[in-house]
């Protein structure tokens, strides 16, 4: 069955961007993918299974994508699961913080609550800490800096559609 909250997250996102920036939303995936469009499709943002959180932290991905990572298939970027090295974890970590800060924006906005993720089931207890200290932070920043352009409309509609179950 699909979650309410993650179908409601992905219409709100289809009803902002699917003519404007060609670009669809859907659960479903067994893992979650960015396909860039094609002359002929949109783009699609697949999410893990029907999540909430797997919807929002996308978006997060593809609302501070450039034009030019928004043409590849994921963003360009190659995923290193894990196990991963310290250095690697830390870099992981590092640009994780920065997405899953907007995450946090995201979340806030669809009432759906937020729980930062290091992808790591092997993390110690004070590496959750610090991640989440840092996703924190990250959060604080993007509030404070302002928000991108598609961010700031998401987080708008977001907040129409779910403010009624507040």
């Amino acid at each position: 069955m699909i979650d309410p909250v993650a179908l409601r997250i992905s219409a709100v996102f289809n009803r902002c961007f699917a003519y404007s920036h060609r670009t669809i939303m859907h659960g479903g995936g067994d893992e979650p993918l960015y396909l860039p469009p094609t002359q002929t499709q949109c783009a699609e943002i697949v999410f893990n299974r029907d999540f909430p959180a797997s919807a929002l932290h996308e978006a997060a991905h593809w609302c501070v994508a450039s034009v030019a990572r928004r043409q590849l298939t994921d963003y360009g970027y190659f995923y290193d699961p894990p196990p991963r090295s310290k250095d690697a974890q830390a870099r992981f970590l590092e640009m994780e913080a920065h997405n899953q800060g907007l995450e946090k924006v995201l979340s806030a906005a669809a009432g759906v609550q937020f729980e930062p993720s290091t992808d790591d089931l092997a993390a110690t207890a004070a590496e959750r800490r610090g991640f989440a200290h840092a996703t924190a932070a990250s959060a604080a920043h993007w509030k404070a800096r302002g928000l991108p352009p598609r961010a700031a409309r998401f987080v708008r509609a977001l907040v129409c559609e779910f403010q009624r179950d507040r």
